[in-house]
């Protein structure tokens, strides 16, 4: 009679605690290769009038939540059902980037991620209303970087404007 075999144990990826950045954080817990997917963000899928719902519930602004948007205009609500993937913090230096594929969103390591570094992807925020002060103060970035903007929103788009008839 054989013995069956062990699998060999395999440390997890990642595990969340506090961060220097904000709030919690998530960390590689061994060396983590460019190009791995790391994680699924996971959570309810929800409409627009829904995220308006709860985050006017919650009292806060919308996108700063735990609401990732998807190409076909629902949202997931990691908030709501989700996974430690909510806890992973912007950077305007990421070593991570969300990729969808097929209404599922995976983060995966842009770059080899080292053990005990936090894992960190651009959240490119849309903020549709105008950027005041105080709207970007209440979307602060903290990530530290060299090329740190100050803010986790994305550019807003500037219309061209209507050239003269020559």
């Amino acid at each position: 009679m054989t013995k069956p075999t062990k699998k060999p144990k395999v440390s997890p990826v990642f595990e969340v605690h506090d961060s220097p950045i904000h709030g919690k954080g998530v960390f590689a817990r061994r060396a983590i290769p460019a190009g791995t997917r790391i994680i699924e963000y996971t959570g309810e899928i929800v409409d627009w009038d829904e995220t308006c719902r709860r985050t006017a519930e919650k009292g806060g602004p919308i996108n700063h939540t735990f609401f990732f948007t998807l190409n076909n205009g629902l949202l997931i609500d990691g908030g709501a059902g989700g996974n430690d993937s909510r806890f992973i913090n912007h950077s305007c230096d990421p070593n991570c980037e969300a990729m969808e594929e097929d209404d599922r969103v995976f983060i995966h390591a842009l770059r080899d991620i080292e053990k005990g570094e936090e894992l960190r992807y651009n959240y490119g925020l849309i903020y549709d209303e105008r950027h005041t002060p105080a709207v970007k103060k209440a979307f602060e970035c903290r990530c530290g970087a060299p090329n740190c903007t100050g803010i986790m929103l994305a550019p807003k788009k500037r219309s061209r404007g209507k050239k003269a008839a020559p």
